[in-house]
């Protein structure tokens, strides 16, 4: 699925509509008055005061259709340049306009103008409506004026545009198809999670779902543990002090949630990163033990909007994969490039490929030495090379305290999720004065790494959910297989000899022996996403086999039991997708 902010030609498109719109919306709606209308990498919205008028879903039928005469009609899209105080004067009777030109400086504004709507827009945009007929409007929802709960509550509508029918078919294809694959919706049809309105974006995790989420936490520790990581757990909730040291007290607070203990102010953190640094400094570290590795799945919890929250997708509390890397300066480059091939192959035991991205020195507000960034920036970039992957630089987009590199994984949708991600970090081992001694006796300061592959595990999970469309690998599938005797006690004692030999081997199989027709039954484990039903009659009883099914396949396959567990075996141990 394409992202219609990183192409410019689709970005201009999207945002013309979005004039087209608003132009359409004004003639149905006069008294309406428009907030911002963006480019989104879903398509565009736009913000609108409709007064007392509310918008609902049959309305955007008239809206298309008021559209498709606008593009028919195809008008010019004029650039005009015009004063602070012209502008001013021309969106008088609009708050909201006035609201905008108030926050520019003095000088030139521009406008675009079609026919007789003309909106505040720096653009650029198509040269004509006639662009503008592949369109399609998605949807329509609330949005508090300027993201505020505190102001009014505008209409938002939202819509896509692209230059060709065929491509806007296309697309509207994969959001019906994204719809049915939605993982708050297979998440309760397969009873992985829930919500709660007593715990708003804090999910609970039901018996199938928690055993996808040890598989991933004990696949994580297996393979850090190949790699050498050193594991920790560090305490959830820590005092005010220590997020003073860090920072997150003065720039984060109001994402986090604190308390009072003992008359001392504590907050439950909203990262691992400081608890990790406390451990660091809690030993003394030669050059000898670098780099030194930990990880940790540690739990944190930030304050997000209620707006914003969105099923495993958008949470409140959730668990990192961190891990932060101490280590010399001249070991960066190598060090990097094997957490890049390291990323590479845990990505692909779920069949996801991915796109990295270098962000690189902010233009003015950075901390550390400037010869240090461009060995940090080179190292990272060096180890991209070296690794064999691409990379897209974004200048300037670094955090403050260091360069990064970020992993945008692409989903069997096309859909990309950015997750991983290596992050230099030159602010807090000065903050919390961590040092290492180096062969001469003298005290250095360490580099340091934060490090995640899934970024979140329950993130990772939704992710997953929809990547598979909820048919999970034999490995990562709650239930492996269903074993279905043809008739519920004819055939049951066989059935539950495979049943119960499948579970002593310690495969998920369940027993589906209920006085039902086969055909019900065999239906039941497919809409499960059960990857095997073995199917138990006469003939499997008499040859000591089983005949297999597939979750998503109408063929069958007749074969011994061991043979069966000999696939199963392999596939498990191999994580064959």
């Amino acid at each position: 699925m394409i992202d219609i902010k990183e192409h410019e030609e689709l970005s201009r498109l999207n945002h013309s509509c979005a004039h087209m719109m608003a132009q359409a919306v004004k003639r149905l709606y006069p008294q309406a008055k428009f907030w911002v209308g963006p480019v989104i990498s879903e398509g565009f919205y736009y913000d609108i005061d409709l007064g007392d008028e509310v918008i609902k879903e049959e309305d955007l039928a008239k809206i298309e259709k008021e559209m498709k005469k606008i593009a028919k009609d195809g008008k010019r899209i004029v650039r005009k340049e015009i004063s602070k105080e012209e502008a001013l004067e021309m969106f008088q009777d609009d708050p909201y306009k006035i609201d905008l030109i108030s926050d520019l400086e003095d000088g030139t504004i521009t406008c675009y103008q079609q026919g007789e709507f003309i909106d505040l827009c720096r653009g650029p945009h198509v040269d004509t409506v006639k662009q503008l007929k592949n369109f399609k409007l998605l949807k329509h929802s609330g949005a508090y004026w300027k993201g505020d709960a505190s102001n009014k509550m505008l209409q938002r509508i939202y819509g896509i545009c692209f230059p060709t029918a065929e491509e806007l078919e296309e697309h509207l294809h994969l959001l019906e198809e994204a719809k049915k694959r939605d993982h708050k919706k297979l998440g309760r049809e397969l009873g992985l999670f829930m919500m709660s309105e007593f715990a708003p974006g804090m999910p609970f995790f039901l018996p199938n779902g928690m055993i996808i989420r040890n598989l991933l936490e004990n696949f994580w520790y297996e393979e850090h543990t190949k790699e050498n990581y050193q594991f920790i757990k560090t305490p959830i909730m820590m005092s005010k002090e220590l997020w003073e040291v860090s920072g997150h007290w003065e720039n984060y607070k109001e994402n986090m949630y604190t308390t009072m203990v003992d008359d001392r102010e504590f907050a439950i953190k909203p990262m691992n990163c400081p608890g990790s640094l406390l451990v660091f400094k809690n030993g003394l570290h030669s050059y000898k033990d670098l780099p030194l590795r930990m990880g940790e799945l540690g739990q944190v919890h930030r304050h997000e909007a209620s707006g914003a929250l969105n099923g495993l997708f958008r949470v409140r509390t959730f668990t990192q994969d961190d891990a932060h890397i101490f280590m010399r300066p001249d070991q960066i480059e190598s060090e990097v490039m094997q957490l890049i091939q390291f990323i590479d192959r845990v990505y692909s035991v779920f069949g996801l490929s991915y796109r990295i991205e270098l962000s690189t020195r902010p233009e003015k507000k950075y901390i550390g030495d400037l010869a240090i960034w461009e060995q940090s920036e080179k190292a990272l970039a060096d180890a991209c090379v070296h690794a064999g992957k691409d990379y897209k630089v974004n200048p300037g987009d670094g955090a403050f305290y260091g360069p990064k590199l970020d992993f945008h994984i692409k989903d069997s949708l096309g859909r990309e999720w950015q997750c991983g991600t290596i992050q230099l970090d030159m602010n807090l081992p000065e903050r919390f004065d961590l040092t290492y001694v180096e062969k001469d006796g003298s005290k250095v300061r360490p580099v340091m790494l934060h490090r995640v592959i899934f970024g979140s595990i329950e993130r990772f999970i939704g992710i997953l959910i929809e990547h598979f469309a909820g048919h999970f690998p034999v490995w990562l599938a709650p239930q492996q297989v269903s074993v279905v005797p043809v008739h519920h006690e004819k055939h049951l004692g066989y059935a539950n000899e495979v049943h119960e030999k499948l579970c002593a081997l310690g495969f998920r199989s369940k027993l589906d022996a209920r006085n039902e027709k086969l055909g019900y039954r065999i239906r039941e484990a497919q809409l499960s996403k059960i990857p095997y039903q073995l199917v138990i009659g006469d003939g499997e009883i008499e040859n000591r086999s089983v005949t297999l099914r597939r979750a998503q396949s109408r063929e069958s396959i007749t074969m011994s039991l061991d043979e069966f567990i000999a696939m199963m075996e392999k596939a498990v141990k191999e994580k064959k997708l």
